[in-house]
């Protein structure tokens, strides 16, 4: 494929007209319309990927109680944000407003992926308690608003003699206009004055993303988030979503969560457990304390669709469909052989700035620049477990007795009784010398570790080119390796506070990194982070950052202006030291950039010299910067990657970006071209109607997929629950297996004997090694005397 062109569309309905029409290929978003999936159904010339990692939420600004401009935030009380969880009917929201292609969401765990399954007991227990209750809701908001000096006049709110207003930014390209226009009402039903402020992508961003949250821009946004990768292991989530460790915007340093939540968000971010029944104990608290805390309360996952001509494969991931299959770059094409390229169009185009260590998070971005960049693995998209892309093998050795397992065989696991760190391993980074501390040094009795990760390159690893013509060498690895320190330490040139909090978390873990062998390039990694899958714990360096791709060279001279004021990678430093943004794509940013550039290629200049230089020669040196001049002479920025495709050009206002294929790309597209259809289990659930109190009760379950029988070894487990007459969950428990495609669940006579006379639901829920994405069953049956 020599081409791919991105472009603008924000309507769905447009979008399928033009993929009808052949003036695009593909429409990469998650759409959950039942109309459109109706047409594309009965249209022969398109197809489609389905998707279960989209999924919406409402976030609350929490400063207060007043900001800045005086105005009340009822909102910076959590027990008014948790209220909202009673205000809301998520089945309608489901149901009427996503015409049923989503399910109710409660939780900061995807209903979609592994966790759900492990925690079903705990899911379903709160979802009952915050099941919808308007009256209690508006109790709870009277309660609250009095203790803050508000008085109920004639039915609304006043604060200081004036309407309480709640400012809402409600995204208008899909169906969050209408979430937001419904919980507008709500507001104004307990006594809110609403202003809805409606606004896309772009026109928002500015506004809850970049503005400082005590200003007061904004009481509500409706958010949506796309999780592009499975996720096995979700106890990250926490921690990202509810603390300022989640992210270094504005809003995320304005999280102040009780500090109960916080402890539990840490220990399982950081995997404090040895267990997996400790873990589910951490997860259920954490679970039920963000709740309470709720600066997000969910409403929705989606079930989306990603179309595209039938005439047009490309890899899709099924928690980010196309657009966040991180494969998708890797296996575009067109089946008949056609060059031709590919026109692929979103709701968004470049809606923020690119720079790879703080630029844009927005989906719509990420895709393209991934398109851009390579990586050590790649996630399987139906499993979400890690294969290996630039990296040969991996040895992992985890403590003795912590609850890891391993499912690919390019993963060597083992355990060990203790797993010592060794001294000359580095371990942390002294930033005013510009050199990295030893284990020695900062464990001088001697440290050790609950996981080691050797991971070994291949031999022509230094034969892979960046895209402005340079080889790639072990300097780029250490750039990464510095720059995992060098931001959150106050001596750095380029400290940043806002990198303070994610970075303290990971040194509370991170124990040290040794690079054992240059030429081939082996590194081990040692840390107290683990995850329960082996594939899970395998720690590359591949310079691949945050936010994409990034050479120790293009890197460099955006530490040069960070360091000099004029630019800032993350948009929080940019704010408070009111510099640009950092891009390395277009605007102003590019300007002085070239400038830094000039001045390296004149100096032979060495980021972090006392370090990198060690890994530099010469020529290295001049090469690097004379092939970034004439890259940023040829192609107008100074993005660059390692990937299939490169940045061609850039149109910020007509809102198109131009790709071109690497034809130094090692790959062909056939090396992913496996992942072609995800066995996603169908369950059934048969058994008796009538259920005798105090007798044994059997229920069969049986799991096909296309008809056929699902292998017993491809399933990991098969769940049930029994909800009593009273909606209450009473058993928790695991089927048996029968045979293939057979399982059993039975109630015991003393289960049976538990309940009462009335109507019961059995719940049933499997999860595959297959595919990460759970399928689920019911039944109802009545229990009498």
């Amino acid at each position: 494929m020599p081409e791919v062109i991105f472009s603008e569309e924000p309507s769905s309905t447009t979008a399928i007209a033009r993929l009808e029409a052949g003036e695009i290929d593909v429409y990469a978003f998650s759409i959950t319309d039942p109309d459109i999936f109706q047409q594309v159904l009965s249209t022969a010339a398109l197809d489609y990927e389905r998707n279960f990692g989209s999924y919406a939420e409402i976030t609350f600004n929490p400063v207060g109680p007043t900001f800045a401009n005086g105005k009340l935030n009822p909102f910076s009380v959590p027990a008014v944000r948790e209220a909202i969880n009673w205000l809301i009917d998520r089945e309608y929201i489901a149901e009427e407003i996503y015409g049923g292609m989503a399910l109710p969401r409660y939780l900061p765990i995807n209903s979609a992926f592994p966790d759900y399954v492990r925690l079903i007991d705990v899911a379903r227990a709160l979802e009952l308690k915050y099941a919808p209750d308007f009256d209690r809701a508006q109790t709870v908001i009277a309660a609250e608003m009095a203790k803050l000096g508000a008085q109920l006049v004639n039915g609304k709110w006043q604060y200081n003699n004036s309407p309480v207003e709640i400012i809402m930014i409600i995204r208008t390209e899909d169906e969050r206009r209408e979430v937001g226009d419904y919980l507008g009402t709500l507001l104004e039903n307990v006594g809110f004055t609403v202003d809805r402020q409606f606004k896309t992508s772009g026109e928002a961003s500015p506004i809850w993303i970049q503005s400082n949250p005590a200003d007061g821009l904004y009481h509500v946004y409706t958010g949506g988030w796309v999780t592009t990768a499975i996720s096995r292991d979700q106890a990250g989530n926490l921690d990202f979503f509810y603390t300022n460790r989640g992210l270094a915007f504005p809003l995320w340093q304005a999280y102040t969560p009780a500090a109960d939540f916080d402890a539990v968000s840490t220990s399982l971010a950081t995997r404090d457990f040895t267990t997996i029944e400790e873990r589910t104990e951490l997860f259920a608290q954490g679970l039920e304390l963000a709740m309470k805390d709720s600066v997000r309360v969910w409403t929705i996952d989606q079930i989306g669709i990603s179309p595209r001509k039938a005439g047009v494969n490309v890899a899709a991931d099924l928690a980010g469909g196309i657009y966040g299959a991180q494969l998708w770059a890797q296996t575009l094409r067109h089946a008949d052989g056609s060059s031709a390229a590919v026109k692929i169009s979103m709701p968004s185009i470049i809606p923020e700035v690119w720079n790879p260590l703080d630029g844009s998070n927005w989906v719509y971005d990420t895709m393209i620049y991934r398109g851009t960049g390579d990586f050590g693995t790649m996630p399987d998209p139906f499993t979400g477990l890690w294969w290996p892309q630039r990296i040969e093998k991996a040895d992992v050795v985890i403590k003795e007795g912590l609850p890891v397992g391993a499912t690919l065989d390019w993963v060597n696991l083992s355990f060990a009784d203790e797993i010592q760190v060794p001294t000359d391993a580095w371990s942390d980074w002294d930033a005013a010398e510009q050199r990295f501390i030893t284990v020695a040094e900062r464990y001088p009795d001697g440290v050790t570790a609950l996981r080691k990760s050797v991971v070994y390159y291949p031999g022509d690893l230094y034969d892979i080119k960046w895209h402005d013509g340079s080889q790639m060498s072990i300097a780029d690895f250490v750039m990464g390796i510095i720059l995992s320190f060098d931001r959150a330490k106050e001596e750095s040139a380029i400290h940043d506070p806002a990198t303070v909090p994610a970075f303290n978390t990971f040194m509370r873990m991170f124990r040290g990194v040794k690079i054992v062998s240059e030429s081939p390039l082996v590194i081990e990694t040692y840390s107290d982070l683990y995850y329960l899958d082996a594939e899970w714990n395998v720690a590359t360096w591949f310079p691949y950052f945050l936010r994409g791709q990034g050479a120790w060279h293009n890197l460099g001279i955006g530490i040069m202006a960070e360091a000099d004021e004029e630019l800032s990678f993350s948009r929080a430093k940019a704010q408070r030291l009111d510099t640009e943004w950092m891009n390395y794509i277009a605007g102003p940013s590019l300007e002085v950039l070239a400038g830094k550039l000039t001045t390296a290629a004149a100096q032979g200049h060495v980021p972090y010299e006392p370090t990198l230089g060690e890994y530099l020669g010469a020529d290295e040196i001049a090469a690097r910067w004379a092939n970034l001049g004439a890259w940023y002479e040829q192609q107008g920025h100074f993005w660059i990657g390692t990937g299939p495709f490169y940045l061609e050009k850039v149109f910020p206002v007509e809102k198109v970006v131009q790709l071109k294929r690497n034809a130094d790309y090692p790959d062909l597209s056939e090396k992913w071209a496996r992942f072609s259809e995800p066995m996603i289990a169908e369950v059934d659930v048969e058994g008796p109607a009538n259920v005798k109190i105090g007798a044994e009760a059997v229920f069969d379950v049986e799991i096909t997929f296309k008809g056929q029988a699902y292998r017993r070894a491809d399933i990991d487990a098969v769940k049930y629950l029994v909800f009593n007459a009273l909606g209450e969950l009473v058993f928790v428990g695991d089927a048996q297996a029968v045979e293939d495609g057979h399982w059993r669940v039975t109630l015991t006579a003393e289960q049976t004997a538990g309940l009462s006379a009335g109507v019961n639901r059995l719940e049933i829920a499997v999860a595959s090694f297959t595919v990460s994405i759970p399928s689920f069953a019911s039944m109802e049956f009545i229990s009498a005397p």
